[in-house]
């Protein structure tokens, strides 16, 4: 396999990476279970600093103030432009019935029952890249 050499990954501050998952409505939860790491698609808001998640997760498996990583893209195929964020830091599971009432009409769900858990993460540390092509001369 060649890596290609029309294509570059610049990193972006942990600003503008909050700013990527800001717009974005939809990512992966990334957690480890029995010493394997889990990968669940989920829906999130940023409000007030925090990330609000909702993902197919049982809660029994994140526990007060677990440490999650969530993370979102926006990659656009063949062309290999575009830009990926990630947060890391520490979870709770929204528990109180008001909060969880809204956040589960205002965030689309990916499964119902058991398995679909609110989470509020706390962003420790938030990276980013973004996906180009080196300009040429003569592009703009």
């Amino acid at each position: 396999m060649t890596v290609p050499t029309d294509r570059m990954m610049l990193e972006v501050s942990g600003t503008e990476a909050l700013w990527l998952l800001e717009g974005a409505g939809h990512g992966r939860l990334v957690y480890v279970q029995r010493n394997q790491a889990m990968l669940r698609p989920a829906s999130h808001v940023l409000e007030h600093g925090q990330l609000i998640v909702r993902a197919p997760v049982q809660v029994l498996v994140v526990l007060s103030r677990t440490v999650l990583t969530y993370h979102c893209e926006d990659i656009q195929h063949p062309a290999g432009i575009g830009w990926t964020a990630t947060a890391h830091g520490p979870a709770d599971p929204i528990t109180h019935p008001d909060e969880a009432a809204h956040y589960r009409r205002t965030l689309p769900g990916w499964a119902h029952g058991p398995h679909d858990t609110l989470l509020r993460l706390t962003p420790h540390s938030v990276t980013g890249f973004r996906l180009a092509r080196p300009r040429t001369e003569g592009s703009r």
